[in-house]
């Protein structure tokens, strides 16, 4: 069971990666679309800061499951998930339901930054202790399996 766990999380972030690619075929409307367009619109790009954000961490998390992670692989997986946040908008223009813009790469790339920020300080330098224990804490369990 520990090993199944131990498998998941190193596979976690290639699931996500072709979820999103599965989600960027599709009209922005397939999965949900609510009654207010303004408000559906609003939280769809809000979505940007926090999608490419959470390959980032599914990638450290992997990461940790190896007793590796150094500052060059956390930078390794920013330059990952920034190229696929492009990639992804590459997609995005040759699906006829959907755009692609400049903007919404910036704001997968800040999205990106913003979760490497935390977590490369947290893990490397201690200024975000408690998220820092925490990520050690993840290390430690799936280490010892």
């Amino acid at each position: 069971m520990k090993k199944l766990l131990l498998w998941i999380l190193r596979l976690l972030p290639f699931a996500y990666m072709a979820a999103i690619w599965i989600m960027s075929s599709l009209p922005d409307t397939a999965v949900i679309e609510l009654p207010d367009r303004g408000v559906d619109r609003f939280l769809k790009e809000s979505l940007h800061l926090v999608e490419f954000g959470i390959l980032y961490v599914l990638l450290v998390l992997a990461a940790l499951t190896t007793g590796r992670f150094t500052p060059v692989m956390s930078f390794a997986f920013m330059g990952v998930a920034i190229l696929y946040g492009l990639l992804d908008e590459v997609h995005q223009s040759f699906v006829p339901a959907r755009s692609a813009t400049v903007i919404d790469f910036i704001k997968d790339v800040i999205g990106v930054l913003a979760a490497s920020h935390f977590i490369h300080h947290a893990y490397f330098s201690g200024k975000f202790a408690r998220l820092g224990r925490v990520l050690r804490g993840i290390e430690e369990r799936v280490r010892g399996f």
